[in-house]
């Protein structure tokens, strides 16, 4: 990780980190393995982290949240500069990189709201004797699984 101009009040250690972020240090230490954030060391070999890494750690658990998956999230991270604390333009970036994605999970699970009383109600979940929801096994021609639900 580069640094520019760091200074001793910038860098928190792994347990502080841990009480900003409400996340377990083995959680923080799993995302660091994950090279979703890096940690500068002291001469002691300890983890000191930038307090910036607070708002990479909140966007994980948001991102989580809102179903992204670890490498949707990773992906995202890696537009953020490293050394120094992302300001609103690099934040406003991710929001629209991320913003379609979330448009087409809300668009699925509307799809699958209205759907599901139907398809999971019916009890065939798209069997060749479904008359209702799915005649003569129509569906199969667009994949496995429940398609009316899932698309």
């Amino acid at each position: 990780m580069k640094s520019h101009s760091i200074k001793p009040g910038d860098l928190l250690p792994i347990g502080d980190l841990a009480r900003r972020t409400g996340l377990s240090v083995s959680a923080i230490r799993y995302y660091e393995a994950k090279g979703l954030i890096e940690p500068h060391r002291t001469g002691g070999n300890q983890r000191r982290f930038l307090r910036s890494d607070i708002r990479r750690l909140s966007f994980i658990l948001i991102a989580q949240r809102l179903g992204l998956s670890l490498a949707e999230i990773e992906a995202q991270l890696a537009r953020l500069p490293q050394g120094r604390t992302p300001d609103a333009r690099d934040w406003a970036a991710i929001s629209r990189a991320i913003r379609d994605q979330l448009d087409a999970r809300i668009a699925e699970l509307q799809r699958a709201r209205e759907n599901l009383d139907g398809c999971i109600g019916c009890g065939c979940l798209s069997l060749k004797t479904c008359a209702l929801y799915n005649p003569q096994d129509a569906l199969a021609a667009r994949g496995p699984g429940p398609r009316n639900v899932i698309g």
